[in-house]
């Protein structure tokens, strides 16, 4: 049983819609003021939830969802004018006198299925794009991260119109109750599994969906680099965010032979650095969300394929949902950690005999979300661009084209459809309509029946030729 009447939800959303008061860019600035207001007058209860559903410290909170979330805000808030600003285009003589243009129209009434691993940042940032585009929107937030979830459910109301944006907290019979209703967008972030289960829902209603999913990021490194940065710049991206518990974080490191015991001792090196020789104790790690993922990961250590391969790392413990920074050297190819998508604090590291061998395991796999390369041969990167696929791709760093907004951020084949941040999410809730603005003068007598030679030839020359075909055509001088 359903806790939410779902129905009368999207009929509020759309009568208010129906009023066209999210139309003015006054009204979306303030909302987003709103937002951003929000933010800043909470900070201290958005830590302690984050905190509290995942152990997140104070500074991660704030530099992987506070501070990325309040960029997005002040950045919307910049570009809004200029978004939303007709865009003129050019016209063919055959149709002037005229003036053409694009306009963003709001779609409509948009859903908005949050995941728990950046439950501030990845529910409040589609929202504000979907506000920004002038749509009214329902936020349904992550039970997974219920700390966080019910801070939004209270806080976001005192904030924000609630006739234009409203909050839902529940699980699988919510979700499915929403998605029985007909919207004009869906945005969600989450796996593939249910992404399928999203789109399938959506069809039914011809309904656009931007899905964000997930997938095996795979980052290869050569002899190249300076190995104490690329260290430090790959650990900080696979345990700095969430424990490894993000999309982009990456998945599995692509090796040369010769260079992968350097680069395993240094690795081990840098986590030493990081967390010390007790990284349970450290404040900078976060933990595993629940028990469920607990369990699914610890499968994964627990396979026997695995067994010998731990070079760093493997230690859990379940009471405290805590999995030590884990290093897997040349796990098999079919082993569950190559196989699924970890989402979590292990790293396996494949060696490989050369850069086709690298970039044929990159190629045989589903398309992901990114590819990091870290190599100083810009040659090389190059091949990776344009011999692979994926969401986005990036040299010498890991995810720091998240917190780009003028970079879209999305996936491709099975890591998503669609893309957001700064423009792209104002776009991803926009459509694009055409305007043709014609007035009564200026006609073109050849457009109408009979179609004479003469007419006939006019025609042609307004569409094809030029001016010379146009005069001589008008004076019947040109067949």
């Amino acid at each position: 049983m359903t806790t939410i009447d779902a129905p009368q939800i999207v009929s509020e959303l759309r009568a208010t819609l129906r009023t066209a008061r999210t139309r003015p860019a006054q009204w979306r600035l303030d909302q987003i003021r709103a937002v951003l207001k929000l933010v800043n007058e909470n900070e201290d209860d958005i830590y302690a939830a984050l905190h509290s559903d995942l152990h997140k410290s104070n500074y991660e909170s704030f530099l992987t969802e506070v501070n990325v979330l309040v960029s997005a805000c002040k950045s919307t808030m910049k570009n809004l004018h200029k978004w939303m600003a007709p865009e003129k285009k050019p016209i063919p003589l055959a149709v002037w006198p005229a003036n053409a243009s694009v306009i963003s129209e709001p779609l409509g009434v948009a859903l908005v299925i949050s995941p728990w691993n950046f439950p501030l940042l990845l529910a409040l940032d589609p929202v504000v794009g979907a506000i920004a585009a002038g749509c009214t929107v329902c936020l349904k937030t992550s039970e997974i991260a219920p700390a966080t979830s019910a801070l939004l459910a209270r806080l976001l109301p005192e904030y924000v119109d609630t006739e234009a944006i409203k909050v839902v907290e529940g699980s699988i019979p919510e979700v499915t109750a929403l998605l029985e209703q007909k919207w004009d967008k869906i945005f969600y972030t989450g796996n593939a599994k249910v992404g399928r289960i999203i789109m399938g829902a959506a069809a039914k209603h011809l309904t656009p969906v931007t899905l964000e999913l997930g997938g095996k990021c795979p980052l290869f490194i050569d002899d190249s680099v300076d190995l104490k940065v690329a260290s430090k710049r790959i650990m900080v991206g696979k345990y700095g965010s969430n424990a490894g518990q993000a999309c982009i974080s990456p998945d599995y490191v692509l090796v040369e032979e010769h260079f992968a015991p350097t680069l395993i001792k240094q690795l081990q090196k840098t986590l030493l650095e990081f967390y010390g020789p007790d990284p349970s104790a450290s404040v900078d790690l976060a933990r595993i969300i629940n028990k469920n993922h607990f369990q699914r990961l610890s499968s994964m250590l627990d396979d026997p394929s695995i067994a010998d391969k731990i070079v760093h790392g493997g230690e859990r413990d379940e009471k405290s949902l805590y999995i030590a920074p884990t290093l897997i050297d040349n796990p098999p190819l079919d082993s569950p950690v190559m196989v699924e998508e970890i989402f979590g604090p292990m790293l396996p590291i494949i060696t490989v005999r050369n850069v086709d061998h690298a970039l044929n395991i990159i190629n045989d796999k589903p398309k992901p979300l990114e590819v990091y390369v870290f190599s100083n041969n810009k040659d090389l990167f190059n091949r990776f661009r344009d011999e692979t696929s994926s969401g986005g791709i990036v040299m010498n760093d890991c995810v720091l084209q998240f917190i780009i907004p003028e970079l879209p951020f999305g996936g491709v084949g099975e890591s998503g459809t669609g893309a957001y941040h700064g423009k792209a999410t104002f776009d991803a809730f926009s459509h694009r309509k055409a305007v043709l603005v014609k007035n009564m003068g200026g006609d073109v007598f050849a457009r109408y029946p009979p179609f004479t030679v003469r007419k006939q030839s006019l025609i042609k020359a307004l569409l094809t030729g030029t001016i010379i075909d146009i005069i001589l055509a008008a004076l019947g001088w040109r067949k």
